[in-house]
């Protein structure tokens, strides 16, 4: 079982308010933590920035914080059900921080990686949300300048339901906190791209420039990645990805989900124009077109028609939902349509106008004249027969003439399903590869068509390749309360069992001290996690004992009701019995029972005491004192040693006290 000691921040109080509780996420800005705020009694998310932003070598750090006091004011005065609050800000050793709402959720990057793609019922629904939080910014003069996946936080749905999208409630957040950070810089060097490079407008990388359609190109980067599951350019390092976005346009979504309707490759074309002039004006222009494209696709007939196209050409991880037309009157105030205008669009078409009553007694003079004659009859019998036989042979090509069965392809390896496929007369695709436990890597997981289904002669069979099976590290879940850390485990799909909770010195109560599989070790889906919690400081703190006696210990020992363990001795220049050392260290909290250890001098190494007896006096002192031994002198100091005490060569402690007798 593993154990590490999270950063110190968890159980601290700052400033006098947030109590820390468990760290959320760790970004490259800043740290998110759970605190509760004692003087109102409410769970708060408080997020401090780290060293490297507030005290950067191009930045001055009284500066910084004045420039983020600054930013943090506006970014508090933004109220909108759909943008996290801002309650407070201050400083805490040194760093700035926020104190915002706590939104019970996950951010849609989150989302993204468990589902790779959203249905487009899904997408808009998010994005109606997000422009409106954003739009709602721009009104009050601020712009996100960092709109991410990461920063979009999907909350748990009104309804219930885990994995209805549509009804669930988005907030946006860290508005203002890129300039916040950019800001300490622009005195020095410049503007400086703030902004994460896959959602990253052209006029940013260009020159620096930053106003509200840069936020509508960001969220129509936003919008392709939830329909196609991608960011549109991908390279080696950033700066080669953020030049891809003045060089070249976003392709539209159907290139990469066939069957995604028009709309929604128009709105995103409109969103991302590289001429900021061409986009919508603002979030709240482009959320107008949102709400439109939304309507038009509530045709439930139309709607379902497409999305069946598109669940089978291209499998989406969860079932597709129908969304009903919403009516103006159904939306929240927030985000309304303007009244007037006729209307979400439907319903608009012009009925086509009929012919006259002309055209029909055209046709009638004509069918008299060619039936009132044989040969028009048999012209007209032959042509009957001559359409019935075309009819009967269009109706064999395209039911079954032109059709074979796919080949059985799953199970083989990718170069021989290839090969298979080549031998048959089929090209071959890839679909995204997914893991498996029973296929080993690059071996074929799923074929569409199915083997033995029928297929165009000539046509294409889509793959799904193995990536083996998924394996991949414990998260580091130490430092978190059981409820985060049991959020983070199961996301992964992982079974959260709590295992025996135990005393720990660095630690409160409720944090996870440490995991079974430690942190760091390779698990698969299913697999059972034990998490150990932290009972808080033991209530009894260990004594220093080093430099004691060792009488002097064990009654200390004894008198805390812990349990001394056989001494150890050891050589040491320290005099017999007294204390080297100690387990556990002084300070360490224990509880009643534990056993101590302590190692203890055996004293100095015993020395033989040397012959003086036949010397002179004075000579017998001197050798004795050479050696460190004290010598008491009796009768005669002038006379010869005569006797010693102890006796030559007897084995005593090193500075011994020697007595000899001189007549």
């Amino acid at each position: 079982m593993d154990t590490q000691v999270a950063d110190t921040l968890p159980g601290s109080l700052i400033d006098g308010r947030y109590r820390i509780r468990g760290r959320v996420a760790r970004g490259g800005m800043a740290t998110v933590y759970t605190a509760t705020d004692e003087r109102l009694e409410r769970t708060v998310a408080v997020k401090i920035i780290h060293s490297s932003q507030a005290t950067g070598a191009r930045a001055r750090p009284a500066d910084f914080l004045d420039r983020f006091t600054d930013e943090a004011k506006a970014i508090a005065r933004l109220t909108h059900p759909n943008v996290v609050a801002v309650y407070d800000q201050g400083t805490h050793a040194g760093l700035p921080y926020l104190v915002m709402e706590y939104v019970r959720g996950r951010t849609l990057r989150e989302v993204l990686s468990e589902r790779r793609r959203l249905n487009p019922d899904e997408s808009l629904a998010i994005a109606e949300q997000m422009l409106a939080a954003i739009a709602a910014a721009h009104r009050a003069g601020l712009v996100h300048r960092d709109i991410k996946p990461e920063n979009v936080l999907v909350a748990e749905a009104p309804t219930g339901g885990p994995a209805n999208l549509v009804d669930s409630v988005v907030k946006v957040a860290d508005f203002g906190l890129a300039r916040a950070v950019e800001a300490s810089t622009d005195e020095q060097d410049g503007s400086q791209l703030m902004a994460t490079v896959a959602y990253v407008a052209p006029e940013l990388v260009t020159d620096g420039h930053a106003d509200a359609r840069t936020d509508v190109y960001s969220a129509g980067i936003v919008l392709f990645e939830m329909l196609t599951g991608r960011v549109p350019y991908d390279g080696d390092r950033p700066v080669d990805v953020a030049w891809q976005h003045v060089d070249r346009d976003v392709p539209t979504p159907s290139t990469l989900v066939p069957g995604l309707p028009r709309v929604l490759d128009d709105l995103v074309a409109r969103a991302t124009r590289r001429d900021p002039g061409a986009r919508p004006t603002d979030a709240g222009a482009l959320l107008a077109e949102v709400q439109v494209a939304r309507d038009d696709l509530g045709n439930p007939n139309t709607h379902t028609a497409v999305l069946s196209r598109i669940t089978d050409e291209s499998a989406v991880s969860q079932p597709t939902m129908v969304v009903a037309a919403v009516a103006p009157s159904q939306r929240p105030a927030w985000a309304r349509l303007p009244e007037g205008g006729g209307g979400s669009g439907r319903g608009r078409r012009r009925a086509a106008p009929t012919r006259g009553g002309d055209l029909w007694s055209r046709l009638a003079a004509l069918r008299t004249q060619v039936m009132g004659s044989p040969r028009g009859r048999l012209a007209v019998a032959a042509a009957v027969v001559a359409l019935g036989l075309v009819a009967a042979l269009g109706g064999w090509w395209f039911g079954v003439g032109r059709y074979t069965v796919a080949p059985q392809l799953v199970s083989m390896s990718q170069a021989d399903a290839e090969a298979q496929a080549a031998r048959a007369g089929f090209t071959v695709a890839y679909d995204e590869p997914r893991h498996d436990e029973q296929i080993p890597r690059d071996g074929v997981v799923a074929q569409n068509p199915a083997p033995a289904a029928r297929i165009l002669k000539g046509d294409t069979i889509r793959l799904t390749l193995s990536l083996g099976p998924e394996r991949f590290p414990v998260p580091d879940v130490v430092g978190k309360e059981f409820e985060l850390a049991e959020a983070d485990l199961t996301s992964l799909r992982l079974e959260v069992v709590k295992g025996n909770a135990r005393y720990d010195d660095n630690l409160p109560e409720g944090v996870v001290v440490a995991t079974d599989p430690a942190v760091g070790a390779e698990v698969k889906p299913g697999d059972k996690v034990t998490v150990v919690l932290s009972r808080g400081r033991a209530p009894i703190t260990v004594p220093n004992l080093v430099g004691k006696n060792l009488n002097e210990a064990r009654a200390t020992i004894a008198q805390l009701g812990l349990v001394l363990v056989e001494p150890t001795y050891k050589d040491s220049d320290k005099p017999r019995d007294e204390v080297l050392g100690q387990s556990p260290a002084d300070g360490a909290g224990v509880v009643k029972g534990t056993q101590v250890r302590l190692e203890v001098s055996k004293g100095p190494p015993l020395v033989a005491v040397p012959k003086v007896v036949g010397l002179p006096c004075p000579q017998a002192k001197q050798v004795l004192e050479a050696q460190g031994h004290p010598v008491t002198v009796q009768f005669n100091p002038n006379g010869v040693a005569r006797f010693q005490n102890p006796a030559e060569n007897t084995q005593v402690n090193p500075g011994s006290a020697v007595t000899i007798g001189c007549f």
